[in-house]
């Protein structure tokens, strides 16, 4: 059957209750990060009568060298992102939420070990055997004379997120999200402005081991800072993904993320071009409602915005 007519159906007709699903997912990209509010959100279940909290730690390193006439672009570093957030439903329908994190952007200590996995694996990365090991480097030049030189920073706070989520049905839940300038960092890591998002996901038990989950989503970041001549305000992100429970508590997931391009006219395509990256791992759930994850998202159009490699972890309950 094919994939929207499993969807169509999906909101109109009532599904048995499920486990919870995929979990969040958001670009650690500054690149990306610094431009958007769009990120895949799950589909939250009614929970009265209490907050819920998750906490999330994303670590990734990336490298990316771009130089075309005119133009440059070196990311080379390792990010750190701790994610905290609390939501609590105001009606059978609704909730509220709040998230905020606790960032990092370092020379870092993983290149050596890439080198070693991506050789496993059979992969060239021609950029790395051009730069030190561990060592930080962030810069973007472009054709019009802007020069975006950004600054390592160990720990700084993030940009605060909080919105409205509406379950329209037991298979359709949008959420109304607005991202605050609050980030303490160097320039170049927070948005510098408040962005507005909306989310739509779509739930969609296949059967009593595997569920569905997809999103739609837009979202409006004003143009800010040295390169807001290139920067796209109007962004659209999509995702696709399944959880299939394996036995007892324990599941699989994998969801495949895309983004609309964050800049345009560059001529850079790391950052002219879309961002399409695939999460994947490992999930955990106790009888106390504790669900526990391990995961790992990879890039899978290297020329894009998308991080080579993030590690993840995380919690909610």
């Amino acid at each position: 059957m094919p994939l929207a007519i499993i969807l169509l159906l999906a909101l109109v007709t009532p599904l048995p209750a499920f486990a919870q699903g995929l979990p969040p997912l958001a670009p650690v990209n500054p690149i990306a990060a610094s431009r958007s509010g769009l990120s895949f959100e799950p589909y939250r279940d009614f929970r009265p009568g209490r907050w819920t909290f998750a906490v999330a730690l994303d670590y990734g390193s990336t490298i990316e060298d771009n130089t075309v006439p005119g133009a440059t672009y070196l990311l080379d570093t390792e990010l750190l992102r701790l994610r905290l957030g609390a939501a609590r439903d105001i009606g059978a329908r609704s909730y509220v939420f709040l998230d905020g994190d606790i960032s990092g952007a370092y020379g870092g200590f993983l290149d050596e070990f890439l080198e070693w996995y991506h050789g496993v694996l059979g992969i060239e990365i021609p950029e790395r055997e051009r730069r030190p090991f561990n060592d930080f480097f962030y810069s973007v030049e472009l054709s019009d004379g802007s020069v975006a030189a950004r600054r390592p920073s160990d720990l700084f706070l993030g940009d605060l997120r909080m919105g409205l989520g509406v379950r329209a049905t037991p298979a359709l839940q949008t959420v109304f999200a607005l991202t605050l300038p609050t980030a303490t960092g160097p320039a170049g890591y927070g948005r510098g402005v408040i962005s507005v998002n909306l989310l739509n996901t779509v739930r969609a038990p296949i059967n009593p081991r595997l569920l569905y989950e997809g999103s739609l989503s837009a979202g409006y970041t004003p143009a800010h800072g040295l390169l807001s001549a290139f920067q796209e305000e109007l962004l659209v992100a999509a995702s696709s993904g399944l959880r299939l429970r394996l036995w007892g508590r324990q599941s699989v997931y994998g969801n495949l993320f895309y983004h609309s391009p964050y800049y345009d006219g560059t001529s850079l395509p790391s950052l002219d071009r879309r961002e399409l990256s695939i999460d994947f791992g490992w999930l955990l759930a106790t009888r106390g409602g504790t669900e526990w994850r391990v995961g790992m998202t990879e890039d899978l159009e290297p020329s894009g915005p998308a991080i080579d490699l993030v590690f993840r972890l995380g919690a909610s309950f």
